[in-house]
């Protein structure tokens, strides 16, 4: 394994950097509120980072979002890039990413994720969805929808011919409620006859397909968010790491204080334990290796270890880690929505051991 960054993916984490770090500002989320910031959307998508995940793969993904976690920039990065970019790009019909990549790719084009599949939206037998996806990330912003139905059959929904009310989260992840009824919907792959039909008994025999296209793209999102909480906690244990050497008490900073240098260093071991399993599973994603197992891993380190980072962050603060005008207070609020997204760490811990007690792990 190699993880070293590739030029293009160094060049384009250190553009990130530098976007995230000029316009995510602590004055410019205060005025977003929850919302999306637009202006810094649409400066990325010019700079040409969406586009670029086509050519830097997952693990360049991975250090992009890095970069946003680490100023909690409120824009739908993670998910447009997984559930629209490069989910097409892997599972698309040729004549889905022709249509859809160009414009995902400069941002007119806004896609998030109704997933992991709860059962709760069926494909009706004279075509479109019908069911309810509680909270979808980034609904607000978005133009399509990729939902997974009760079967994990994957579908796009375009947002305009869907009901969707606003939903506050935990971080202010510009989330919504998707309404479902008789919505026309096409499958991802492209199989189905333009009214949400699908070929007759094409969906039975093809299970095997049906089960890897949802597996990989849940898996995807799982180590891209992942990455994403990396860089959350990274900026959290930064922010820490500057208070408490500047912090005085008792004629002394709070760094130097044991008990301190403890948590500190505690927290930095679980950031770089979040951000290897990231790291791993996308790099054996794009080598085309299996990463299933690698995945539930990332995802398990970023539920468990993140929350763990986030509230030494918030401890270390002291009274100034509950003050909602000390930036701080976002990494808080982000890792723990990042806790749960996807499967809190039990979950994807039962998942785990399911694949190696069935024999499933890869390597």
């Amino acid at each position: 394994m190699d993880f070293t960054p590739t030029e293009d993916q160094a060049a384009a984490r250190d553009l990130a950097a530098r976007i995230f770090g000029d316009l995510s500002t602590h004055d410019r989320l205060s005025a977003a509120g929850t919302g999306t910031d637009a202006a810094l959307w649409k400066a990325l998508c010019s700079a040409g980072l969406v586009a670029a995940v086509t050519d830097v793969g997952l693990l360049g993904l991975v250090l992009l979002l890095e970069e946003q976690g680490r100023t909690t920039a409120q824009v739908p990065f993670a998910a447009s890039c997984v559930y629209g970019l490069l989910a097409v790009a892997a599972h698309g019909s040729p004549e889905q990413r022709e249509r859809l990549l160009p414009g995902i790719g400069d941002g007119s084009v806004v896609v998030s994720g109704a997933l992991p599949a709860q059962g709760g939206v069926r494909a009706g037998a004279r075509g479109g969805l019908s069911g309810t996806a509680p909270v979808v990330p980034w609904l607000r912003d978005a133009t399509h929808v990729l939902v997974a139905d009760d079967r994990r059959r994957l579908w796009l929904v375009r947002t305009a011919d869907a009901r969707c009310e606003p939903v506050e989260l935990t971080a202010p992840w510009s989330a919504g409620r998707l309404t479902l009824d008789g919505t026309p919907a096409e499958r991802l792959g492209g199989d189905h006859d333009g009214a949400g039909h699908e070929r007759a008994g094409h969906d039975r025999s093809d299970h095997d397909r049906i089960d890897h296209v949802y597996a990989d793209v849940v898996a995807t999102a799982r180590t891209a968010f992942a990455g994403l909480q990396a860089g959350v906690c990274a900026g959290s244990l930064a922010r820490a790491v500057a208070h408490t050497n500047t912090r005085e008490q008792f004629g002394r900073p709070l760094a130097a204080k044991q008990a301190v240098q403890l948590r500190a260093a505690d927290a930095y071991m679980d950031t770089e334990a979040i951000r290897l399993t990231a790291y791993e599973a996308a790099w054996r994603r794009d080598e085309g290796l299996p990463y299933a197992a690698q995945a539930l891993t990332a995802a398990w380190w970023a539920s468990e270890a993140g929350q763990r980072v986030v509230h030494t962050g918030q401890h270390l603060h002291g009274g100034a880690g509950a003050d909602l005008e000390h930036p701080v207070h976002r990494h808080f609020l982000w890792g723990r929505q990042l806790d749960a997204y996807l499967g809190c760490g039990s979950e994807v811990l039962q998942e785990l051991g399911e694949l190696i007690a069935y024999g499933e792990v890869e390597t």
